[in-house]
């Protein structure tokens, strides 16, 4: 069974960081590109960040130079660090999979940025 596990969300203040890790038990985990989404209360889950298999990095405009994916395949995790961080930051922040085996997800982290 694939399970994508989030962890390292809480509670920060602005302009504080964060360092979110999603671990995931698939089968040849480098083929798979990884993302993370949010959604903040009544809100659309939007796409924050990519990574594809071969390490091309996507971001979407309101956390570029804040943001920062990366991807460890021998560990099968993907990791978001977050700098700088904003009240409007605040979602529950979740770890996707993707590849021509499937699709995934985990099931959330919740980042509450207080101001």
């Amino acid at each position: 069974q694939v399970q994508l596990v989030e962890s390292g969300g809480g509670l920060v203040q602005a302009g504080g960081s964060l360092r979110l890790s999603c671990a995931a038990s698939l089968n040849i985990f480098s083929i798979y590109a990884m993302a993370w989404y949010r959604q903040a209360p009544g809100k659309q889950r939007e796409l924050v960040a990519s990574i594809s298999s071969g390490g091309t990095t996507n971001y979407a405009d309101p956390v570029k130079g804040r943001f920062t994916i990366s991807r460890d395949n021998a560990k099968n995790t993907v990791y978001l660090q977050i700098n700088s961080l904003k009240p409007e930051d605040t979602a529950v922040y979740y770890c996707n999979a993707e590849s021509i085996l499937g699709k995934y997800w985990g099931q959330g982290t919740q980042v509450t940025v207080s101001s």
